[in-house]
């Protein structure tokens, strides 16, 4: 009787065991050592710029510029006037001021109620929209436009609440080159929200010419992995401060939210710095500052330790993979 008390006992055991290492990620993440960092190419860490595209190793100047804010618009408050709407192939319909420059919204930013972040050298290499004279043009909601007091006493057009901004390196009608800098910085659609072509599900499947399918967002950007983080038995980022400036985590998806990707594995967790980020085969999965509009993998191969999300959650490309 005793020995099969025991034997019960110890299967019992290792079924507890083995829920726990199914349930990837539910447990809080304990801290990682600093040693185990590496975010594969230097991050600004003010949030507010892109030190550089593709799969360059250099700081930058943090805000998006490169170096060259200095030569941009973004020291004259020049009048928005008559706002359009313009067709983008890779965003769809976007907001433009009357010379048809493409103007953007900051994440780090707040619509309700209005505030701007973005001041200095960012508001140099971020040129805030002047409210005065702005006007609605055609496919525009005039009640959508609005104002907000900047820390100068400027007043700053804000679209659906959400405080507008040129960039410094848009010289021509059309130019989307802040598109998704610093992973913040995107552009206005006209009813304030970002612009996006289509609606993707939070988490889907995209086929690239290069990679083959791999995980997007739902913004159609590609979604990455870092081969230094930990899966077993439990989720655990080893991106952090800075590396997540320059590969900012995913927000957590509901299962039912997803197309294409594996379910098993498919879950949030918790960060050591207690917030929620998703994973998929329980891999923490993050996107890359430096991929500027949908179906760019800019971040692959990034350090040798940075690598696409295959629908299997597996690393697309990495050695042994």
């Amino acid at each position: 009787m005793k020995t099969s008390w025991r034997a019960a006992s110890l299967v019992a055991t290792a079924a507890s065991v083995l829920a726990l290492t199914t349930a990837c990620g539910q447990d809080k993440a304990t801290t990682p050592a600093s040693s185990a960092q590496n975010v594969g190419a230097t991050a600004a860490a003010d949030g507010y710029g892109n030190p550089g595209s593709g799969t360059t190793t250099g700081a930058g100047n943090g805000y998006g510029a490169d170096g060259d804010q200095a030569s941009g618009s973004g020291a004259k408050a020049v009048p928005a006037g008559k706002l359009t709407v313009s067709d983008n192939a890779d965003l769809g319909k976007v907001l433009t001021d009357a010379a048809g420059l493409t103007l953007y919204r900051f994440d780090k930013d707040t619509a309700n109620p209005p505030k701007t972040n973005c001041d200095g050298d960012c508001a140099t290499t971020w040129p805030p929209v002047p409210a005065d004279d702005a006007t609605a043009g055609a496919g525009i909601d005039k009640a959508l436009l609005g104002e907000v007091t900047r820390a100068d006493g400027s007043k700053q057009l804000t679209i659906g609440g959400w405080p507008a901004y040129r960039y410094a390196k848009d010289v021509n009608p059309g130019d989307v080159n802040g598109q998704g800098v610093g992973g913040k910085w995107y552009a206005l659609a006209p009813n304030g929200k970002k612009a996006s072509l289509s609606s993707l599900p939070g988490l889907s499947v995209r086929k690239d010419a290069k990679l083959g399918n791999v995980v997007v967002d739902k913004n159609g950007m590609t979604v990455y992995r870092f081969m230094k983080d930990q899966a077993w038995p439990k989720s655990v980022s080893n991106c952090l401060g800075a590396c997540l400036e320059k590969w900012p985590a995913v927000d957590p998806v509901s299962a039912d939210n997803t197309k294409g990707v594996k379910k098993k594995g498919l879950m949030p967790f918790t960060r050591s710095d207690g917030k929620e980020q998703m994973s998929v085969n329980c891999w923490p999965i993050y996107t890359f500052s430096g991929d500027k509009a949908p179906g760019d993998t800019n971040g692959q191969g990034v350090g040798g330790t940075w690598y696409a999300v295959s629908p299997d959650g597996k690393p697309v490309g990495a050695p042994g993979n």
